[in-house]
């Protein structure tokens, strides 16, 4: 079979984020099938670009698209998402002749639904549009745009042709459905396919040394008998740090408690101070690591935290990688994100609160740490049995295919 996946900010090991796009092709790859990854030639995700033209990593092939290049989320984002698309259109002629029997628009916005669409008609391949968030609604909630916005206008109507002219939607979210309904999805060709981990990652962690900062800092809380807190991933406001540290706080005459905070952000300057004005003595923030040194950072954890901001959005679902990470280490999470019926609560393999409360994140903190280390081990394990069932790479992918149906 012949794949093709159009994917805006499409990554690979060498280049950095996003995973996604690497990791399903990789596997289908592994399958016997034909794949081709469509990207463009600069993402703000990346730690390095890729050269414009063709590519072949791993037995998938690239083609990497020239847009511009730029910062943050102004104008020249928006350029280059025009320019992406533009691009699939004139590349059209030899993305056809690669005769596609499924074409995936997976580019987080909406806009390359019509070269997709056009494509997959002229091929006769099963259209799939991928969500990974609800465009436009994300950006309407996080950027405050009103719905007559020019720019949220042009994303709506490319949402709502999707929705009408694909074969299925693959969402990462999995209670995405109700929302898609209003846009005109119908359920039968609605399917959840979560973000997972890869089999070879985990099982090759151990290859991997933490930097020595990370590892003496760990080494020195476990010989003090440290219960440690820990968290992996960016620091950003979306994240609810702040959250974590004024929990701490009120926990701080507990002596038997450490933080370990992991990884780099906007916000992470603004953290330490909180941390520091709060006179916190064991609350440590680390550089970030590599990405194959997770496993191992994590593992050195007790207990994982997981926040977010108050959002309606996160009522659709959510599908953050660091759980992922979290629960194949086995170790108990701290969720506190507005998200009814979410993993945790569903696999038992932590406790949920409600988002940017402190005293509940203070409480489910308190509970984890005054559990005896096997109840904690029983509790992260399930989140671990999960994982492995359900979340490898090989399982997602097979699970995408037969949801689309190709060549049924």
């Amino acid at each position: 079979m012949n794949i093709l996946m159009i994917s805006h900010y499409a990554g690979a090991p060498q280049y950095g984020m996003e995973y996604r796009s690497y990791y399903m092709a990789r596997e289908w790859v592994g399958m016997g099938h034909q794949v081709t990854v469509v990207g463009a030639s600069f993402s703000h995700l990346r730690k390095a670009q890729p050269p414009v033209g063709r590519e072949c990593l791993e037995g998938i092939n690239y083609l990497w698209l020239p847009t511009v290049e730029y910062e943050g989320n102004g104008w020249k984002r928006v350029l280059s998402m025009f320019q992406f698309c533009h691009q699939v259109y004139k590349h059209s002629k030899e993305l056809i002749a690669f005769q596609p029997d499924m074409v995936i628009a997976s580019s987080v916005y909406t806009f390359d639904i019509y070269p997709c669409h056009y494509i997959a008609r002229r091929t006769h391949a099963k259209l799939v549009y991928e969500v990974h968030d609800l465009w436009p609604l994300s950006v309407m909630v996080i950027g405050g745009y009103k719905k007559w916005h020019p720019f949220i206008v042009m994303l709506q109507h490319c949402e709502n042709y999707a929705y009408k002219h694909c074969d299925m939607v693959v969402s990462m979210l999995d209670k995405a459905f109700p929302h898609m309904k209003r846009h005109g999805l119908t359920e039968d060709r609605f399917c959840c396919v979560p973000n997972g981990y890869l089999k070879e990652e985990w099982e090759n962690a151990g290859n991997s040394s933490l930097p020595q900062e990370h590892a003496a800092l760990l080494a020195k809380l476990h010989e003090e008998g440290k219960t440690i807190i820990g968290f992996a991933g960016g620091h950003t406001q979306s994240t609810a740090m702040d959250v974590l540290i004024k929990a701490a706080n009120a926990l701080k005459e507990r002596n038997d408690l450490a933080y370990v905070m992991v990884g780099s952000g906007p916000q992470k300057e603004e953290l330490i101070q909180l941390a520091q004005s709060y006179g916190l003595k064991d609350f440590y923030f680390l550089p970030p690591v590599d990405k194959t040194c997770i496993p191992n950072v994590v593992q050195q954890f007790d207990i994982c935290y997981e926040g977010g901001v108050h959002s309606f959005l996160h009522k659709y679902g959510t599908s953050a990688n660091k759980m992922i990470d979290y629960m194949l280490a086995g170790k108990p999470i701290v969720k506190s994100v507005d998200e009814p019926g979410s993993e945790t609560e569903r696999v038992g393999c932590g406790i949920q609160v409600e988002a940017e409360n402190v005293d509940q994140v203070r409480e489910a903190i308190q509970t984890i740490a005054d559990m005896s280390p096997d109840e904690r081990a029983a509790m992260g394990a399930k989140g671990r049995k999960y994982a492995l069932e359900n979340l490898e790479y090989h399982t997602l992918s097979q699970k995408f295919i037969d949801y689309v149906g190709v060549g049924k």
